[in-house]
């Protein structure tokens, strides 16, 4: 497997890095970042129904920072429960929650209070805070129980974990039998060098961390996630100071990616 943090990695100052990003990025969405963010950038880059973005509110679409499309990979039902693992301003969230309806839950996670009170506020103003619930915690020790879930969707954010095994053991353990993940990440065609690996500005900007093809399919296989496959790929980086930042033969993109439990 590819490495996924270099030797001596203060797993602490990253987080702390990823939390003052995205904590700037709820109290200042139109500033200046290494990475895309908004609705526009979601409907023009990332395949986003721009009349189903404009019908939720600014609070959430504007914080938007993802790097794929993971409502768009499979169905999501009435009645479902759907997690949306670190869910930042909630974007996803909230689509996810049109879709399971009033007899459905779509609950969020994410580490950044910033983040959170984003969330919660959209849910609320959009009318279905009765079917959202938002926590704060992080991915890798959710605050769900075993088997709670039959959706889990995750945009952005793997890439952001030193422990990416974890992160996936636990995506594992709160889906029920037959669940499925449908997952937006970023990945590479080749292993970064330890310089970037070493980066934390690059890593909060979703590169530093990102996996290889290879990896995100053995990660999923590991933790007994079966019939793993990408369905779709973004240049969600396009003219980003990020993009600079990296090798072009790395070929820095994000991917919908799905896979099942086992029943």
């Amino acid at each position: 497997m590819a490495m996924t943090s270099p030797v001596n990695f203060d797993t602490d100052y990253l987080r702390q890095q990823v939390m003052m990003t995205y904590d700037k990025v709820a109290h200042n969405p139109d500033g200046e970042y290494h990475f895309h963010r908004g609705p526009a950038y979601a409907s023009r880059f990332l395949g986003y129904d721009p009349d189903e973005l404009a019908k939720l509110p600014r609070v959430t679409t504007a914080r938007f920072a993802g790097v794929g499309n993971p409502i768009s990979i499979g169905p999501i039902e009435p009645g479902q429960s759907v997690l949306d693992h670190a869910c930042g301003a909630g974007m996803d969230l909230l689509l996810a929650a049109r879709r399971v309806g009033p007899t459905g839950k779509a609950i969020g996670v994410d580490m950044t209070p910033a983040m959170v009170s984003c969330a919660r506020a959209g849910a609320e103003l959009a009318g279905l805070d009765r079917i959202v619930e938002v926590h704060q915690g992080v991915y890798e020790e959710l605050p769900l129980e075993d088997e709670s879930v039959d959706i889990v969707i995750s945009n952005g954010v793997v890439n952001l974990a030193p422990d990416k095994r974890q992160v996936f053991a636990e995506i594992y353990r709160v889906l029920k039998p037959a669940g499925k993940l449908y997952l937006a990440d970023v990945i590479v065609q080749r292993e970064l060098t330890e310089d970037a690996r070493g980066n934390p500005e690059l890593w909060a900007a979703c590169v530093g961390g990102a996996m290889v093809e290879s990896e995100l399919l053995e990660l999923a296989e590991q933790v007994g996630l079966n019939f793993g496959h990408i369905t779709r790929r973004f240049n969600c980086f396009y003219n980003t100071p990020a993009e600079v930042k990296v090798a072009k033969d790395l070929f820095v993109h994000g991917a919908n990616f799905t896979a099942q439990k086992g029943a």
